[in-house]
């Protein structure tokens, strides 16, 4: 009985699913391969016989883009520069002049010099616009203009750029430049020590792991964290980072993909460097990914008080993979979730609005989880803090702001305009934000909101009508009222962008590592973070 069970039900079910199996397979294998055959044959026969000549590289990156742009912002390919850039974000390490810079079609700006490199020595300043490298003109140079920085060690490279209107010559001798995971610590106090961890490369656990031993040296008896403005990075400096505060084997993270390869569960490692140690983690709206792998985790375990906003809410891990001719493709493989099971999440980007955008999850869709003490935490929205502190909604007018450089471009006229000697007595005032929104008109800042451009169509459809005459005058009145609105929500924002500016000025005048010599007088997160740390009872009343 039990043989013919095997023969005439088992074996054929175990059949059937291999062929299913194989069959699915198979189907797979040939959508894919019918798919390539039609694309490569439609690529040969628009560049052999369009009217025009084609530049098959250009028309190649635009069709991959606009295959990635359907799925999320993190699924990218990248060509050997952006190879390179993720080299350079990942070690910290390479050879050039020392200076963050942005590329435009015509300049290359220098955003930020770092103190006592190459850049900096040679006296170039934030805001500088570099116009020509060697003899290169960067408004004719095709390629990507910011290798035209790089070199050799001890090679030199004249530069010729804008400051102020002037034209001005420097000869800057390259060097090798270390980007620093870790670019500040200090005490805050006699008892607080503060440690700035800025991105997730392979020597953050390493410089986080001196900080604070140094700190602790010094007589640091609790720590602050600051992840603030940290976009995250390599996922294992996240965990040992994690370890420094918590046992030997404990869960940190947890990763499901489709790919089972891809499902892991990461546990720490290496016994700890303090258990005991009260630590407050500041997050914000621009802590992402790494940074939100360490907060959540930390606050699931009840290990750290978080203190500041919402972080930004990436839940997703991507993985590079290798392609031809020096170019990578960055694939998100799986979602990740913390400790108590959440994962953070914020936008989903295979459901999509009208507009084509990802969906933001509702908060009313958000499910709850309990951290290690049965405190209540959620998913769907990134890392809420504990403690809440200066939230700001940032709307889309103060991010198109942000985004056109605006609040980078005045702070540099304020840098030319002021003659601070003790940026610590600094503060940013009402009379000041005045001005800035009257430059911000003097600089032609237009932000077009969805509101305009639908009453700008409707008025346009009705003018095709022959109805725009009744309606012409309640219209400019509408769109008279609607940029009195935007002229408000600049005020809305008006706490937003004054820390923005802030920020700005202050590197201006002293560098990165200045700011946050500056912050830890003068932010009200670092404040609460050390009022809190400086009361045992109430950081054990936030942990339980």
């Amino acid at each position: 009985m039990k043989h013919f069970f095997k023969k005439k039900i088992i074996i054929p079910v175990i059949a059937g699913m291999l062929l299913l199996t194989t069959s699915a397979f198979k189907n797979d294998f040939f959508e894919i391969a019918k798919q390539l055959e039609i694309f490569t044959t439609l690529f040969k026969e628009l560049n052999m016989n369009y009217v025009d000549e084609t530049n098959p590289g250009d028309l190649m990156d635009t069709a991959i883009k606009s295959m990635l742009a359907n799925l999320d912002p993190y699924t990218t390919f990248m060509n050997e520069q952006d190879v390179e850039a993720a080299r350079i974000n990942n070690t910290g390490d390479y050879t050039g002049i020392g200076a963050k810079i942005k590329t435009h079609k015509d300049k290359l700006v220098v955003v930020e010099p770092y103190k006592d490199y190459p850049a900096d020595k040679a006296g170039l300043k934030a805001g500088d616009e570099i116009i020509k490298v060697g003899d290169v003109l960067i408004e004719t140079y095709k390629d990507y203009a910011g290798d035209l920085l790089k070199g050799a060690p001890n090679s030199s490279v004249e530069v010729t750029y804008k400051r102020q209107g002037k034209t001005q010559t420097a000869t800057i001798k390259r060097a090798e430049v270390e980007i620093k995971a870790v670019p500040y610590f200090s005490l805050i106090n006699d008892k607080t020590g503060y440690i700035v961890l800025s991105k997730f490369n392979n020597k953050a656990h390493k410089e986080t792991l001196y900080a604070l031993r140094d700190l602790k040296a010094q007589g640091a008896e609790s720590i602050v964290l600051d992840l603030r403005g940290n976009p995250g990075g390599l996922l294992n400096e996240a965990i040992k980072i994690v370890n420094l505060f918590v046992p030997k084997g404990q869960l940190v993270v947890t990763t499901k993909s489709k790919v089972k390869k891809y499902n892991k569960t990461y546990y720490t490692q290496d016994e700890p460097t303090d258990l005991n140690i009260p630590v407050v983690v500041l997050i914000n709206g621009r802590s992402a990914s790494a940074s939100e792998i360490v907060s959540g985790a930390l606050q699931d375990l009840d290990r750290a008080v978080v203190v500041g906003s919402r972080s930004f809410g990436k839940g997703l891990v991507q993985r590079p993979k290798i392609l031809t001719y020096g170019t990578q493709v960055k694939i998100t493989i799986s979602r990740y979730y913390t400790p108590s099971g959440r994962c953070i999440q914020a936008l989903d980007y295979w459901h999509r609005d009208e507009k084509g955008e990802a969906v933001r999850v509702k908060q009313e869709q958000y499910n709850s989880f309990k951290t290690k003490n049965g405190r209540e935490v959620f998913d769907g929205g990134g890392v809420y803090p504990d403690v809440l502190v200066g939230a700001t909604k940032k709307s889309p007018v103060a991010t198109a702001i942000l985004d056109n450089d605006l609040v980078f471009n005045y702070a540099t006229d304020y840098y030319y305009k002021h003659n601070i000697e003790n940026i610590d007595n600094f503060e940013f005032s009402d009379s000041d934000f005045s001005d800035f929104k009257t430059y911000l008109k003097t600089a032609n800042f237009s932000f077009e909101t969805d509101t305009e451009k639908a009453l700008y169509k409707a008025f346009e459809t009705a003018t095709k009508e022959e109805l725009n005459d009744n309606i012409e005058k309640d219209f400019n009145t509408l769109i008279s009222n609607l940029k009195q609105s935007k002229s408000d929500v600049i005020d809305e924002n008006k706490d937003f962008l004054m820390e923005a500016l802030t920020e700005d000025i202050v590197k201006h005048y002293v560098y990165r590592e200045g700011l946050f010599d500056y912050y830890k007088t003068h932010d009200a997160r670092i404040k609460k973070a050390t009022e809190i740390l400086n009361n045992p009872a109430k950081y054990a009343e936030y942990l339980k």
